[in-house]
């Protein structure tokens, strides 16, 4: 009942404006004979005759301008809130909570952050690094940004980076003194550079796939850890082979730093995606983040 007298108040304001139920239908979209049966609705719950009706005009009457006294300033107030409000979603403020975890971090994020903390001065980005797959909802995050295959399945996810291929790669005096392998089951005896998650103390074994078979092989070598940075510098120094985002090395095997293996084996992925939890409306720093990670 209260949102009715406030559409029929503010349409009453609008009649008492324009003194006329035909300008001031086509200014509110609806009939005019909608806007008359919605002014004697109003009058009746009232029980005040707020306008005097002639065939050919139409005016408050006394009762009318008084309440006309009153609304006009309450009208006002709340068309600035809203305009408040628009303009809050225009330029949002607020907090973004985010996990991650380190290469995503260095790569996608490093990338792409500082422009949106540039042009959203309003929002304070927080965001926790970590390998390990975190209960968002629980731990107080608004959103995460994992690959694709990481996803939860009951959160809605939104792609925010191109599809990613791996590479194995190693230094060709690396190759020439170990072999090359042919098949992914000949990295079972080959020094092999692993990565340990740290979230569950597990070896990354690599995955491989082709024409539509696909292989995971728990490699072993003289290095395991969780730094992309270190492992890379492990291969670059030849002491064994790698497997990574093949970005990573583009430079690398474009000089002949290092080469790669088993590039038939290894198939494009799903690359980056944010994950938050199902809600109607998401909040606007989180909007605007997403918008501009999309880009």
């Amino acid at each position: 009942m209260m949102r009715q007298n406030l559409n029929d108040l503010a349409a009453f304001a609008v009649i008492a404006r324009t003194r006329s139920f035909t300008a001031a239908a086509a200014e509110l979209g609806v009939s005019p004979s909608a806007l008359s049966h919605a002014m004697r609705a109003l009058e009746e719950r009232l029980d005040l005759r707020l306008l005097a009706r002639t065939t050919r005009s139409v005016a408050p009457t006394e009762a009318g301008l008084a309440l006309l006294d009153r609304l006009g300033p309450a009208l006002v107030e709340i068309e600035a809130g809203l305009a408040a409000l628009a303009e809050w979603r225009a330029s949002p403020a607020g907090i973004v909570r985010l996990t991650t975890f380190h290469w995503l971090a260095s790569t996608l994020l490093s990338r792409k952050l500082p422009g949106f903390l540039s042009s959203h001065p309003g929002v304070t980005v927080e965001v926790s690094v970590d390998d390990g797959l975190r209960d968002l909802v629980s731990l107080g995050f608004d959103a995460g940004i994992r690959l694709g295959e990481s996803v939860e399945r009951d959160m809605i996810a939104v792609r925010i980076g191109p599809s990613l291929r791996m590479a194995v790669v190693a230094t060709p005096d690396h190759w020439n003194s170990h072999g090359r392998p042919r098949h992914p089951r000949d990295l079972l005896a080959h020094p092999c550079i692993s990565y340990r998650n740290l979230g569950n103390g597990s070896l990354l074994p690599w995955d491989f796939e082709k024409d539509g078979k696909e292989l995971r092989i728990p490699v072993r070598g003289p290095l395991a850890c969780n730094s992309a940075d270190l492992s890379l510098a492990a291969v670059r120094a030849g002491c064994g082979a790698g497997w990574t985002e093949q970005d990573d090395v583009a430079e690398d095997l474009a000089t002949g730093r290092l080469e790669r293996v088993l590039d038939d084996w290894c198939q494009p992925y799903p690359g980056a995606f944010l994950f938050h939890p199902s809600r109607r409306q998401i909040p606007a720093p989180l909007r605007a983040m997403i918008d501009h990670l999309r880009e």
